[in-house]
């Protein structure tokens, strides 16, 4: 520990209770040396300097924390599986589609603890730019709320009634760029050096071609290439995702001060997750993809140590859309993030339903690595983006198919231009899918199978551990919005068409039996209730995905120390029969299943303890 950071922080700390100094100096003192290796890793022998600074930051951010968030601190430290939990149930919405703005959104906390939410999801909410600001990814304002949803004291007044209701708030820290109408780079437009240095600036197009050469394109139909001209800063700027969205230096430490800074302030608001928006992208280097470089993971590695000295009940969750290989390495060893999206997960289950076939599903799930035994994934069937048919070529080979035949199959089926397809998607960016869950299993279509193929869906996610996170609509079995291109700034994007607003007469339906409502809400409350008291879904037990005799049928084992559990999902819509050695119990019914053999209903899924 370096004494003179030390020092530092014992005089701030001066006037502290003892019991409050010792546990922020106890916490610098484990946090110091990931703080330290991160920045100087990024930053080499500006790293210690960089360190210090965020040091003080942090003990700042302890000292201006709230009682009760103290508090809290202390429960997660006592309980630092909290996240692990099976308890654990997520929902993800934008908060005025769901209710307005952020005083409705606490008048709909019922609904919510009435599914078993424990981890709300809201999207981007911190002050856009005007117009098109990609769904709120565009922040002009970190420290200001949209100004339609309310206020930042309606933000923190939100976090506590959540927070009594044992409900803890997520929300998005978009890391990679800003609105091009954010202070920083008006600033920088402006001339002043100190912020042109926050962003990627280039006089010609001499590097931007250079790095051109290997860049992928994000948005290849409505923002093509990474690099934008701005008359005013005279130079080509970095943007990645739209012209309108600059990219930020993070080579450049005070940019990593400006985010710790905005962590320990958004902890103290009450958010209790943040979702790390576009990470992967954060590090810049000439003749690769300029993702996942291993800048990435030391900068997360120090800006976690900032969250866990100022603020231990702040967890991470890293956004990084990324193959098998590389995803393991945004959650480290719990030193990076807590949790990450298995976004593979989501892909092969629309593909395993699509096909009737779970093989691929299998093998692709079977690619990834154990995580770490304190972390989590969280899981999703549908989130509030597209979805990219991420199908690897050797995965799909290795079943006897055809990568890019397979993944333009997948694009056709979803939007019902396969013979036989029951789906109801559109097509988005020319090879993606648009779609809410219960569109894309024909729900709308009226397909007789199509709730039994949904909560197959669901289920498979919900079983596989970690966080499963529905999203808003899903657990009512919203169809497709019809009017999503007529709003302002939606026409061009499809993904507008599962984003419907939520609809209080369909809520109030869930409590009528024999209506659709109902029949999803209750099962997937049943569900959620009934993993919360199995052990076996625990995030730090490991899901074993196994193969199968009947390719039809996908197979998910889960060994706690105390229970080991059976995931069985006939992904197809005939019965089907499976060999099963013994006797076991549904966890889902209670009844006893087995034998020889299982028979399994269209699109069953059985919980089975073994």
């Amino acid at each position: 520990m370096d004494p003179q950071v030390l020092a530092e922080a014992t005089a701030a700390l001066a006037d502290e209770p003892e019991h409050s100094r010792v546990l922020v100096l106890a916490r610098l003192r484990r946090h110091w040396p990931d703080l330290l290796a991160g920045l100087t890793a990024a930053y080499g022998a500006r790293g210690p300097q960089a360190a210090a600074a965020a040091a003080r930051t942090a003990v700042a951010g302890a000292l201006a924390r709230p009682a009760d968030l103290r508090r809290l601190d202390l429960e997660r430290l006592v309980e630092p599986d909290w996240l692990q939990s099976p308890r654990q149930a997520g929902y993800a919405a934008y908060a005025d589609r769901f209710a307005g703005d952020l005083r409705g959104v606490a008048e709909r906390v019922d609904h919510l603890a009435d599914l078993g939410v424990t981890y709300l999801h809201l999207m981007p909410l911190l002050r856009p730019r005007p117009g098109d600001s990609d769904g709120g990814y565009a922040v002009m304002d970190y420290r200001q709320v949209r100004e339609d949803l309310g206020t930042v004291d309606d933000l923190e007044a939100l976090a506590a009634v959540l927070r009594g209701r044992g409900i803890s708030l997520v929300l998005d820290l978009v890391l990679n760029h800003v609105a091009a109408e954010h202070e920083w780079a008006r600033r920088a437009r402006a001339g002043e050096e100190r912020y042109r240095a926050y962003f990627h600036l280039f006089p010609d197009r001499t590097l931007p071609d250079a790095y051109e050469q290997v860049l992928p394109e994000v948005f290849p139909d409505f923002a093509p290439g990474s690099f934008t001209w701005d008359d005013e800063a005279a130079a080509w700027v970095w943007t990645t995702f739209n012209a309108w969205q600059w990219d930020l230096d993070w080579g450049n430490p005070d940019v990593f001060a400006e985010f710790a800074d905005l962590v320990c302030w958004l902890a103290n608001l009450g958010v209790e997750v943040l979702r790390l928006d576009a990470v992967a992208f954060l590090w810049k280097r000439l003749g690769t993809d300029c993702q996942n470089q291993p800048e990435v993971h030391a900068l997360t590695r120090a800006l976690r140590a900032v969250a866990r000295i100022a603020a231990p009940a702040l967890a991470f969750k890293a956004e990084a859309i990324v193959g098998p290989r590389q995803l393991a390495a945004y959650l480290g060893h719990g030193e990076l993030s807590d949790l990450a999206y298995q976004n593979s997960l989501m892909v092969q289950v629309w593909s395993a339903l699509a096909t009737r076939d779970a093989r691929l599903l299998t093998v692709a799930l079977g690619r990834f690595p154990p995580k770490a035994t304190t972390t989590s994934w969280a899981t999703y069937l549908r989130g509030h983006d597209d979805i990219g048919w991420a199908v690897d070529d050797a995965d799909a080979a290795e079943v006897g198919w055809s990568g890019p035949a397979h993944r333009a199959f997948l694009r056709d089926w979803y939007a019902g231009d396969v013979p036989g397809s029951w789906a109801d998607g559109l097509v988005f960016q020319d090879e993606r899918t648009s779609g809410t869950a219960a569109s894309l299993c024909g729900v709308g279509r009226g397909d007789p199978l199509a709730v039994p193929r949904l909560l197959c869906g669901h289920l498979a996610v919900i079983g596989f551990g970690g966080v499963p996170v529905l999203w808003s609509g899903d657990e009512l079995a919203a169809l497709n919005d019809p009017h999503w291109a007529d709003e302002p700034g939606h026409a061009a994007d499809d993904r507008w068409a599962h984003r419907p607003r939520f609809d209080p007469a369909a809520a109030a339906r869930k409590d009528e039996p024999g209506t659709l409502e109902h029949r999803v809400f209750s099962a997937l409350r049943h569900a959620l209730a009934v993993r919360a008291g199995l052990p076996a879904l625990h995030a730090a037990v490991e899901a074993e995905v196994l193969g199968s005799v009947n390719p039809a049928v996908h197979v998910v084992r889960r060994a706690a120390p105390t229970q080991v559990l059976v995931a069985v999902h006939n992904v197809s819509p005939e019965v089907q029969r499976t060999p099963w050695e013994g006797r076991a119990v549904d966890a889902l019914t209670g009844e006893e299943r087995g034998g020889p053999e299982l028979l399994l209903r269209p699109y069953e899924v059985l919980w089975l303890l073994v």
